[in-house]
């Protein structure tokens, strides 16, 4: 027996050596691309908004390694400038529907009531919806614009996150832990701020880095439908939209954009899941009562 819990005890430490070398590479990989996104302006080879249309529609090549479209603007450039639209939009509607989202459930949770059954019926309502599509009709009726993509998303995504929060709160409200702190005079907002949050954030966490790659997908397509971010503004998805026509005749237009998108979204995919491994309690890591 003892011998089984050793190799199960170096299982597990080998899982989570593992797991910390690969939040290392992710880690980096995706700060190197938020630097990419925040430099944007200092990394571009040419001005992205610069129209020259005797270079209009060039195959990649060495002055212009992803080519130009059909203005004559360099897409590397566009690509790159993009990268501050689409990741900046992107993050900031993670962080709204994350914290919103958590906040509402782990107050419905704790308090319960009739606030509790009139919020929860609201996210019923938007979950009855396909989400994409909700958010198509909410953006046109606000008519379009990348801060009213995000907008529309948010209001249609929020639920998922109420509904987390507020399981994890039921719970974990009548363990004796937070009995003992409301018997030491610990007030509803010290007991959820010390005692819920920190219990639930793990998985709080994994759903928003997981989110951020299936967000940064439909904020590019409502841009790609028109909704989102507007020309001249360099964004992935609009770029997309604008070079749809010429996929089969000048395809570097369309995939240039295409591939920062898969690459950007798989990044993401792969810290989520590292981060999930690392804060797995079957790796050795548990959450403080």
């Amino acid at each position: 027996m003892k011998r089984y819990q050793e190799a199960a005890a170096g299982r597990r430490k080998g899982k989570k050596n593992t797991a910390k070398l690969r939040l290392a590479v992710f880690g980096a990989l995706v700060l190197a691309l938020l630097s990419v996104s925040i430099f944007a302006e200092w990394i571009c080879p040419y001005d992205p908004n610069a129209q020259d249309l005797s270079n209009a529609l060039q195959a990649p090549s060495s002055a212009h390694p992803f080519g130009t479209d059909r203005y004559g603007r360099d897409m590397l450039s566009r690509v790159i400038v993009g990268s501050r639209t689409s990741i900046s939009s992107t993050l900031i509607l993670v962080a709204v529907i994350a914290v919103g989202g958590t906040v509402i459930g782990v107050v419905c949770g704790y308090f319960g009531g009739i606030l509790d059954t009139v919020i929860m019926r609201i996210s019923d309502i938007c979950l009855a919806f396909p989400g994409l599509v909700f958010a198509m009709a909410i953006a046109a009726v606000l008519n379009g614009g990348v801060r009213n993509a995000v907008i529309a998303l948010a209001v249609v995504s929020w639920p998922k996150y109420s509904r987390i929060a507020r399981s994890q709160t039921l719970a974990v409200k009548n363990t004796d832990y937070i009995s003992a702190a409301r018997l030491a005079g610990s007030s509803p907002a010290g007991v959820i701020l010390r005692h819920i949050l920190p219990n639930i954030g793990g998985q709080i966490l994994v759903t928003a880095m997981l989110d951020i790659g299936t967000m940064m997908m439909e904020i590019a397509a409502l841009s790609f439908l028109g909704l989102g971010a507007q020309p001249p503004t360099a964004e992935w998805g609009s770029m997309m939209s604008g070079g749809r026509s010429m996929l089969q005749t000048y395809p570097w237009v369309v995939l240039s954009p295409g591939i920062a998108i898969f690459i950007s979204v798989v990044l993401f995919n792969l810290l989520g899941d590292t981060i999930r491994d690392c804060l797995d309690p079957r790796n050795g890591n548990r959450s403080a009562g």
